[in-house]
């Protein structure tokens, strides 16, 4: 996938033919602080799925060429048809325009230390070394149409900006600055995970792209640079569990299909919508199969979400009010129950009928 269509337009190698817009190239770094989970994430998204966006398979896309080590089957990093880094190097000298910047991985500070680096990504041809993750931010964010953090070590730092850490690790945001905006006008677009639901970052690369053909407005982010349709809700508020937590019944066990609040669940009070989208077409999904949220989407995760499996702040307060609601509300649902649970009298065999109809005439 690392060219597509038309290979020569795709690699930049030639002037596309006259009247044809050129491919949107979705340049992918993988070189910060993370275990690749989210690249690996991707490759299970459906809706749309990553091969639908390369292969031009969905209506009114521009043409795509994605530069993503993940699966470029035609580079090797220094060999192969084509050199790998060099597609950056050709975005830093401007060849490659439009293109879209996906980072995954956190971002070390590289100032903190008096020699060598935290994590890099290709070597600089002057000099032979290293060229650090932070400095290609540094050489393409000013020319990117967009740039996409995705995984919550991109958009927030992560497990490896935790406290404690040796690297001063942090999101895209906060190494670009919260307020920075693209050439196009657009901020960092932050979908986060650990990993990333497959979906919600395939339909965000989709909306983007769309954008760029003027075929959607300004992408809806909040305060966070999270896209609202897809953050816009709590865990709770999806949740198949969620009923359970109203009538004050909650699971003591794991494998028990009441509320997991008591168990650990932060759902909520976390911004995700997997309960509700499921994982891999639909299925799965953390309190769907019984595990409890640790709100890994968070920008405070994992420290203020932790230790993990005990019960959150306040959830017993919430809990022991919801037990004492609860008791109430399911002695009036059982009364109302069982007043539903019947059929009306007139269902019946007899000569007469029963129903309250009354002839017009």
């Amino acid at each position: 996938m690392g060219a597509t269509a038309t290979d020569a337009q795709a690699a930049g190698r030639g002037t596309p033919p006259e009247g044809k817009q050129p491919p949107v190239h979705i340049l992918w770094i993988n070189a910060g602080l993370s275990c690749d989970g989210d690249s690996v994430s991707l490759t299970a998204a459906m809706q749309p799925s990553i091969e639908e966006i390369v292969t031009g398979a969905l209506p009114g896309l521009p043409e795509v060429a994605v530069h993503w080590p993940l699966i470029d089957f035609e580079c090797g990093p220094v060999q192969g048809a084509d050199n790998f880094v060099e597609w950056f190097f050709k975005a830093e000298r401007g060849e490659l325009e439009p293109f879209v910047l996906v980072v995954e991985g956190s971002i070390p500070n590289e100032s903190i230390k008096s020699e060598g680096y935290w994590c890099g990504f290709g070597d600089d041809p002057e000099t032979g070394q290293p060229i650090t993750t932070s400095e290609w931010l540094d050489r393409l964010a000013p020319k990117a149409t967009a740039v996409v953090a995705i995984g919550t070590c991109a958009t927030y730092g992560g497990i490896h900006a935790m406290a404690g850490n040796p690297t001063g690790a942090m999101g895209v945001p906060d190494y670009l600055g919260w307020d920075w905006t693209s050439k196009a006008g657009l901020p960092v677009v932050c979908v986060p995970g650990c990993p990333i639901q497959p979906d919600n970052f395939s339909e965000t690369l989709t909306y983007l792209l769309y954008q760029l053909t003027g075929a959607a407005p300004m992408i809806p982010l909040d305060d966070k640079l999270r896209p609202t349709w897809l953050f816009g809700a709590t865990v709770h508020e999806g949740c198949d569990r969620g009923g359970y937590y109203e009538q004050g019944q909650f699971a003591e066990a794991y494998g028990e299909p009441e509320c997991l609040v008591k168990l650990g669940c932060w759902g909520p009070v976390v911004k995700c919508n997997v309960p509700k989208r499921g994982w891999i077409n639909g299925v799965g999904g953390c309190p769907n199969v019984g595990g409890v949220c640790i709100a890994c989407t968070m920008p405070g995760f994992p420290d203020k979400f932790m230790p993990f499996m005990d019960e959150p702040p306040g959830a017993r307060v919430s809990a022991t009010a919801s037990e004492a609601y609860g008791v109430v509300i399911r002695s009036l649902r059982s009364i109302t129950a069982k007043t539903v649970d019947k059929e009306p009298k007139w269902r019946r065999t007899g000569r007469k009928l029963t129903t309250g109809y009354r002839t017009p005439w």
